[in-house]
């Protein structure tokens, strides 16, 4: 790995821990307590600060704003984390906050993940790998992403809303329920829109999976019966078919908000 480089007009603070091989531009700032990991890059105009743990090999855009005390007012200035994971391209003027008493006193963000300009990412969230969040995306506090989920630009998503992996939300969406995994979601307030199909053939399903997850999909949001009895009838159909399977443990585990669904369904 290559030597570490630190502009002279950058700020490192007593007891930050700087990875081999970081790059740490023009007017940067670094807190005491913050810990890069190995090639970790700030471009320029970066502070990072609080208690903030950052993977290696992450790239951090200029006025990008890390580790600040979170936008709460039931914030007391208890220590809190921001954990986020490797390889991950944070753009300019990103802002993530910690976590705070009410959730687990920290905010995570996962490896591979891509976050683009003016997005900001609230306290207590929990962000799966390989997410993209587009353009001023607006995450309130206890959000959870999943894995490969990707929201569009200007997307706004309540509090303690659950987004499940390989989700598709539409730009500028306001979000007000949990969308299920592999769900596509869009509008102002948002509905289910169907299946991420693009996503799911990205990612390299196979047709017959995808055919099976249709079916699966038109009869759990069907305008019969109750969403527990369709539950019921879509596990007996698909016993051993995983993708469905996540999509039923999602609706069962539950959370503070409900289920999004179709414009259609009355639910």
């Amino acid at each position: 790995m290559s030597e570490t480089v630190i502009h002279p007009t950058a700020i490192i603070e007593d007891g930050a821990e700087i990875g081999p091989g970081c790059r740490i531009g023009p007017f940067c700032l670094v807190g005491p307590q913050v810990k890069l990991g190995g090639g970790c890059e700030l471009l320029s105009h970066v502070v990072v600060t609080g208690d903030t743990t950052i993977g290696a090999r992450t790239r951090i855009f200029p006025f990008a704003a890390i580790g600040h005390p979170p936008q709460d007012l039931k914030y007391n200035g208890e220590p809190t984390r921001v954990v986020i994971g490797e390889e991950c391209i944070i753009r300019e003027s990103v802002t993530v906050h910690p976590g705070t008493r009410a959730g687990d006193f920290l905010t995570t963000v996962g490896d591979q993940c891509f976050i683009l300009a003016y997005a900001h990412v609230a306290h207590d969230c929990r962000i799966g790998n390989n997410v993209v969040l587009s353009n001023t995306v607006m995450l309130a506090g206890h959000c959870i992403i999943g894995d490969y989920a990707i929201l569009g630009g200007g997307v706004g998503v309540h509090q303690f809303v659950r987004i499940g992996h390989h989700a598709f939300i539409g730009g500028m969406s306001a979000i007000e329920k949990d969308v299920i995994p592999y769900g596509m979601a869009v509008g102002n307030r948002a509905f289910l829109a169907g299946l991420n199909i693009v996503g799911l053939r990205r990612r390299g399903f196979s047709r017959d999976s995808i055919h099976e997850l249709r079916r699966a999909y038109r009869l759990l949001f069907a305008n019969e019966g109750t969403l527990k009895e369709r539950m019921e009838d879509v596990a007996t159909d698909h016993p051993d078919h995983v993708t469905v399977g996540e999509i039923l443990a999602f609706i069962r585990a539950g959370g503070d908000r409900s289920v999004l669904t179709p414009r259609e369904t009355g639910i």
